[in-house]
């Protein structure tokens, strides 16, 4: 299984990158710098003098974020992440995309902090014209605090698709034509945070802060941005075209070798899934969990 695993993962990686290399669209120069605004406590952000990596620092002073200077509609994300080392119980590391409406959407990568020697769990949500209550959550099948990952988002007009290391571990399809809502109209920025969540985040809020254990630092590098960067024009970003590659046929489903990798997840790491439970929805499940899902 280990050996057909790997196989999948460089299928769907080689996709990527094929298509990639086909039809140059990089909006990010990989300078945290020149891509990005610190938003939250210059003090707790830390970047190299090359602006090609960055940390951000949570202790009893203050956490810490940074946003990109561009809004997108629509594109392909990535984000090499190394998490929270040792006892973390209570953090909160946010990457994810998010418009300004008060009635906000948002595309969310959530790392909920553990204690020591715990698996890492991630969660993912999504909010649509303010409304969330669509969480996932997936135990990672590896060490995230040992080495950088890769984390990716990948949204286009047919679906969102949630990535570790080219691993599809969810997908949001668009049912808007049968009511279900999507996040298809409103511009995002990319924005990264670091905070205490700890009335929620570990074990529901009974894991709290150790702050003798702090500072908590999390670290960013190689970043890849191929988005449409918003003009004013939803046109100019839904149009299929070499630059906007994500709009290509290609990318309106998973491939047969992503699929096995989606199963795969699924079946042995899915924590919770919000469309598994009636009883939160007192037993009315949102629209999209009776419509194709899983593929």
């Amino acid at each position: 299984m280990a050996r057909r695993f790997g196989d999948f993962v460089m299928l769907g990686f080689s996709l990527i990158n094929v298509i990639r290399s086909s039809y140059a669209s990089v909006v990010s120069t990989g300078d945290f710098n020149d891509d990005f605004s610190i938003t939250w406590s210059q003090s707790h952000v830390n970047t190299s003098a090359d602006g090609h990596s960055r940390s951000l620092k949570l202790d009893q002073e203050s956490g810490a974020a940074f946003t990109s200077r561009n809004m997108f509609l629509f594109g392909q994300i990535d984000m090499q992440i190394k998490l929270i080392s040792g006892y973390s119980a209570g953090t909160v590391l946010a990457y994810y995309l998010s418009s300004d409406q008060p009635n906000r959407d948002e595309i969310d990568f959530e790392f909920l902090g553990n204690e020591t020697g715990q698996p890492y769990t991630l969660q993912t949500n999504l909010y649509v014209d303010g409304y969330d209550n669509r969480e996932e959550r997936i135990s990672l099948w590896f060490d995230p605090t040992e080495e950088f990952h890769t984390y990716t988002i990948l949204w286009n007009a047919q679906q969102i698709v949630f990535m570790v290391d080219w691993v599809p571990i969810r997908i949001y399809r668009n049912h808007e034509d049968k009511g279900a809502a999507f996040p298809s109209s409103r511009p995002m920025s990319l924005r990264i945070s670091l905070w205490n969540g700890d009335s929620w985040a570990t074990r529901g809020g009974l894991d709290k802060i150790d702050w003798s254990k702090g500072p908590f630092i999390a670290y960013f590098r190689n970043y890849k941005i191929d988005a449409c960067v918003w003009k004013g024009n939803r046109r100019l970003c839904r149009v299929e075209s070499n630059k906007n590659w994500w709009n290509k046929p290609n990318f309106s489903g998973l491939t047969p070798s992503q699929r096995g990798m989606f199963r795969w997840v699924r079946k042995y790491y899915l924590i919770y899934d919000y469309c598994n439970d009636p009883q939160r929805f007192r037993g009315h499940l949102p629209i999209e969990c009776s419509l194709s899902k899983f593929y």
